[in-house]
């Protein structure tokens, strides 16, 4: 048991880190201004767009999720997330060659200015809508991991309630990108990814030097538990862990939550070129391969150890990890853990309350448009928009830390099958098609196509013979809403 990592130790590493992103903070934010805080004056260098991207990407939900659910039945059980994985090789693949070249030529500062020229306001700030919604719910879903976990190490100690260890959180994240935004995240977002990946190496070493396994025992070990099956095919798309459901899922919600996401967009957007945007997402690729082999195996041990140890696994698949690392594991594995979470939480946090507060300006409030308003005035207006997100995130996430009960990161997958549905087939369709759309009837199609996908979807095992649509729910939406959008469309008149 751990004795040493009291609560004070705990806050201890938690301010010191704080200190550092601050300081980045503060030297990244001098004579800070809309472009800076937007897109970096497109000055990022590109490998530091790969790494950060990194810690992005995999966020508080991969760190505490993907673990925890290796060891149990269900979706991503045992190595069968590097299925996703795979998918998600195929989606950036896609983005680097289709999306990234559009962006680049139409020299937008968020990615939904692609939808206006093509197909109009409505589907322009439909789509954007739809990003603000869906990021609101991933930071949420992300933050509330985090919060719940300093809960338990800090603030119960203290007597202090889960929402004001919330609104803490979502302070210290406002406090240091307020200023400089997409310029500061970049540099901030490099140093986190590698604290994220050195967490989980050592806490392997750790849980290898426990069990007195070499590197090369490891894989063999995990074979021998059965827990290192990677491919799924012998139980048909029934099963949740099918590969082809879920390759085809992974590469789809790739390409919506990365390719049309403007928050993980921004940063390539920060690069100085297109080619060097390219080389990040191909870098970056291949990097997170790498980083998500590291956390299954991650998982694989947890349960092995927590076996071997006769340890009682917590019923919250989501708890897992950190249970282990706080209270059974050595004393600096519980440091690392933490610093791993916070760099984990913080990386994808900070980036998607400045894409949040980019697509509000630019989409809604018309900054790059509007002449009535002073750089100074602009200044303040993104101000008070940063700190209104802020706001929202605080209550979704006490929101849905009154109906969680189960793993974070397949509610997350599906949760954003809804919201990122119909982005999809906007995109889609203005790549494919030129034709003329009522903007009104746009946005209704939009907002209707999720609730009949969430109703397939709620009867879809007695509706089509036992058949569960799971992650696929995102290619279904998007159909739905592009059948829509297609039904209501009509040549142009110019050809």
């Amino acid at each position: 048991m751990i004795s040493s990592l009291t609560p004070t130790v705990v806050l201890t590493v938690i301010i010191g880190y704080f200190i550092i992103l601050l300081l980045i903070s503060h030297f990244t934010g001098k004579d800070a201004n809309n472009d800076n805080f937007f897109l970096a004056k497109r000055s990022s260098p590109w490998y530091l767009v790969a790494i950060g991207m990194i810690g992005a990407t995999l966020s508080g939900v991969t760190f505490i999720s993907v673990p925890g659910v290796v060891g149990r039945a269900g979706a991503n059980t045992n190595f069968s997330y590097m299925q996703m994985v795979l998918g998600y090789l195929i989606g950036y693949f896609i983005i680097a060659h289709v999306l990234l070249p559009i962006y680049y030529r139409y020299q937008l500062t968020t990615i939904y200015g692609f939808l206006e020229r093509r197909l109009g306001w409505g589907a322009y700030k439909t789509g954007s809508a739809f990003f603000i919604l869906s990021r609101i719910i991933g930071a949420s879903f992300r933050l509330f991991l985090v919060a719940t976990v300093l809960q338990i190490m800090i603030m119960d100690a203290w007597n202090i309630p889960f929402w004001m260890t919330v609104v803490i959180t979502i302070i210290l994240i406002w406090t240091y990108t307020f200023r400089g935004g997409i310029r500061t995240i970049v540099i901030t977002d490099t140093l986190q990814t590698v604290f994220l990946i050195a967490a989980v190496v050592l806490t392997i070493v750790s849980i290898c030097q426990a069990l007195d396994l070499g590197f090369l025992d490891i894989w063999p070990k995990i074979k021998s538990e059965n827990l290192g099956q990677i491919f799924y095919f012998e139980n048909g798309w029934s099963d949740p862990n099918n590969f082809f459901k879920q390759v085809i899922s992974a590469a789809l919600i790739t390409i919506v939550m990365t390719g049309l996401d403007q928050d993980m967009m921004q940063k390539n957007l920060t690069c100085r070129s297109l080619g060097d945007a390219q080389k990040n997402m191909f870098v970056f690729s291949a990097l997170l391969v790498v980083a998500n082999l590291i956390f299954v195996t991650l998982g694989a041990l947890l349960y092995i150890y927590a076996g071997e140890m006769a340890i009682d696994i917590p019923d919250a698949a989501d708890r897992v990890y950190p249970t282990l690392a706080m209270s059974h594991l050595p004393s600096v594995v519980g440091v690392l853990f933490l610093i791993g979470l916070l760099a984990a939480a913080y990386s994808s946090a900070d980036s998607a309350l400045t894409s949040l507060t980019t697509a509000f300006c630019i989409d809604f409030l018309n900054f790059e448009k509007r002449e009535d308003l002073s750089p100074e005035e602009s200044k303040k207006l993104r101000f008070v928009v940063h700190m209104g997100f802020s706001a929202v995130l605080v209550a979704v996430i006490l929101l849905f830390n009154r109906y969680n009960s189960g793993s974070v990161v397949n509610d997350l997958f599906l949760a954003s099958g809804y919201t990122y549905g119909p982005i999809l087939a906007l995109f889609c369709f203005a790549m494919w098609f030129r034709r003329k759309i009522n903007p009104i009837a746009v946005i209704g199609i939009c907002i209707v196509s999720p609730f009949i996908s969430y109703i397939l979807n709620l009867n879809s095992s007695e509706w089509f013979g036992g058949f569960e649509l799971g992650f696929l729910i995102l290619p279904l939406n998007a159909i739905i809403a592009f059948l829509g959008i297609w039904g209501f469309s009509k040549s142009r008149v110019d050809g």
